[in-house]
């Protein structure tokens, strides 16, 4: 099995949207951001605010199977946050969400990052993602208690890259 991690490409677009959808955890707001987010990286590149790789599985005509979305935080020193991460459900447990988490690590030490930021819900639905983090060495920093909506907490987890 050939897997690869690259930049975002326009042609990445559709496959990224049905992606996003499949995944079955994010409302129709939710996934709009994620698509808002994919063309502000595709229409000013970096400057956004905004890195995205692919990772694609295959060789000739390489699938694309899962996405990240992360960038700095204005107004720190070396602090960046993971905005999206998401596989397509069909290759889930293939260790791509691993492999797209380490190549986002690697990156942001590579820029001269020093921290990197997780937000994500409390959901029952997001159990598996929880524990994703936590298995990835993210130590839950805070909880912001009903902040999504009354019962759904926001929860941010973190890691320090140096």
């Amino acid at each position: 099995m050939h897997v690869h991690i690259r930049p975002l490409q326009p042609a990445d677009r559709a496959r990224i949207n049905d992606i996003v959808i499949s995944s079955g955890k994010f409302t129709e707001v939710e996934t709009g951001v994620a698509l808002e987010l994919i063309e502000e990286a595709l229409e000013k590149g970096e400057p956004s605010g905004y890195i995205v790789a692919v990772l694609e599985e295959g060789e000739g005509q390489p699938v694309v199977r899962g996405y990240v979305c992360y960038g700095p935080v204005p107004l720190t020193d070396g602090v960046y946050d993971l905005y999206w991460i998401v596989v397509d459900p069909s290759s889930q447990g293939k260790g791509f969400g691993r492999r797209l988490l380490e190549h986002v690590e690697r990156d942001v030490v590579a820029r001269g990052g020093r921290m990197l930021l997780i937000e994500t819900s409390s959901q029952q639905t997001y159990g598996a993602t929880i524990r994703f983090y936590e298995r990835s060495d993210y130590d839950l920093t805070a909880r912001v208690r009903d902040f999504y909506r009354m019962g759904d907490d926001k929860l941010i987890f973190s890691k320090n890259l140096k």
